[in-house]
């Protein structure tokens, strides 16, 4: 069942307070306001799944949209164009730090409320799930005096919080960090934080060029979104300074080959880039009810192919009254590359991509996304059907000359989607939902 909210008797201040304070305790990242043509149905997002939460009658959807305008300091009178807006509070002993957007839709405003966490940041590097040997070469990356380090992935894949983890190690007395920034997500003592204005001129490309003029050791990028970014962004790089950004790529062979595609000299990025830190966030199996099955022959098939292991049992999910059908927390699965001197030459010299590919991907360079996600559902951290869910096992080399495993990926992907059903209930999950919070990988926004 759908919570009941009382509108009848509870003022719309009270209700929305609620509502925030709910849904930060259940651990939601987002909440949306979706309106439809006689109600406004309100759903949470926990783990990455959007999960149905309320129904608002028709008749008092204008009062809480208009209060939620109110206190995230939105024009109230504006219905017709988007809007963006920001609430921070203290509600029942929570510091509440929340991003609002409104966008006009044809049956009316829907509003998004996005919760801030940044409990993953202030607690370091060696708290995001890296393995050893990842955890290893980012340390390594960090080191190093100049140089560019990204960190790619979708929209909601955890990038900030690996920059904002970063900054926070690197964040000492000895160095001058200035970040340019759109929005400022996280305030950290001791760093300069620029806020990107576009409507006044101040763009990322602007604000960079100022800040090479303010003696930085350490500048950050919220996000590389063009061209002129890209270049000025690689050109600080090899001037004397450590630069870090995020960008919307899937693996690190992509984001070699988005920044060529921006036009950034092949010599300029050869001599730049430092390394490349790609991610995706996987749900986390709850540690009270996760139990252990035996593993399929199909199961048994990737994990010989891809780790070259013999795997008998796997963990997987039960469900218990701490978690949400036997998925507690997410957990980010990483891809590391760091750029070695046979891949700066094939940039430099004009290489073709696939003989870049053959570089990171068959010289140990790397342990891809798939091998880490595998890695984790052997220690019991995520389930084979989360690794699965989240990465295209057909485009991994190791698997894409094997037509026996290819077929039996395809038959168990439809099988996982039959599963994979709504269920109508208390906080069911649509399918749909699950699969609209990966799709826009592929868009660059």
């Amino acid at each position: 069942m759908l919570r009941t909210l009382d509108f009848a008797k509870m003022p719309i201040v009270d209700i929305i307070n609620d509502i925030l304070v709910d849904a930060k305790k259940r651990g939601a990242s987002d909440i949306h306001f979706d309106p439809y043509d006689d109600h406004m149905l309100i759903r949470i997002r926990i783990d990455g799944v959007l999960m149905d939460y309320a129904k608002v009658p028709d008749e008092y959807r204008d009062y809480l949209v208009t209060r939620i305008k109110t206190i995230s300091k939105m024009n109230i009178t504006e219905s017709r164009l988007p809007q963006d807006g920001a609430i921070k509070e203290n509600l029942d002993g929570y510091d509440l730090d929340l991003r609002v957007s409104s966008l006009p839709v044809s049956t009316g405003e829907k509003i998004v409320v996005r919760i801030l966490d940044y409990t993953r940041s202030m607690a370091g590097l060696g708290d995001l799930g890296f393995s050893e040997e990842n955890y290893k070469k980012v340390l390594e990356m960090i080191s190093v005096p100049n140089g560019i380090i990204l960190v790619t992935g979708a929209t909601g894949s955890g990038k900030s919080t690996t920059v904002y983890s970063i900054l926070q190690q690197l964040n000492t007395s000895a160095t001058n960090i200035i970040t340019v920034e759109d929005p400022i997500e996280m305030d950290i003592t001791g760093i300069n934080q620029v806020q990107a204005n576009p409507k006044i001129g101040l763009t990322f490309a602007n604000a960079l060029r100022s800040i090479l003029r303010q003696d930085p050791n350490i500048i950050m990028i919220g996000e590389i979104r063009d061209t002129e970014t890209a270049r000025i962004a690689v050109r600080a790089s090899i001037t004397g300074h450590l630069v870090l950004s995020t960008l919307h790529t899937n693996t690190s062979l992509n984001t070699i080959e988005r920044l060529i595609d921006m036009d950034v000299q092949r010599y300029l990025l050869a001599s730049a880039l430092e390394g490349v830190i790609s991610q995706k966030l996987a749900r986390k199996l709850c540690p009270h009810c996760k139990i252990k099955r035996k593993t399929s022959e199909y199961e048994k098939m990737v994990f010989k192919t891809v780790l070259n292991k013999d795997i008998d049992e796997i963990w997987d999910t039960e469900g218990c009254e701490e978690c949400h059908d036997g998925y507690k927390g997410r957990i980010a699965i990483h891809e590391v590359l760091r750029i070695d001197q046979d891949i700066r030459d094939a940039l430099s010299n004009g290489k073709p991509k696939e003989e870049i590919r053959k570089l990171v991907y068959d010289n140990g360079n790397v342990t891809t996304m798939l091998q880490d996600g595998l890695e984790k559902v052997l220690q019991g951290l995520t389930t084979f059907e989360e690794i699965l869910k989240l990465i295209e096992l057909e485009d991994d080399d190791m698997i894409s000359n094997n037509s026996e495993l290819k077929e039996a990926i395809i038959e168990n992907k439809e099988a996982l989607l039959e599963k994979e059903k709504p269920e109508g209930e208390y906080l069911g999950v649509r399918e749909e939902d699950y699969n609209n919070t990966n799709e826009i990988e592929s868009l660059d926004i």
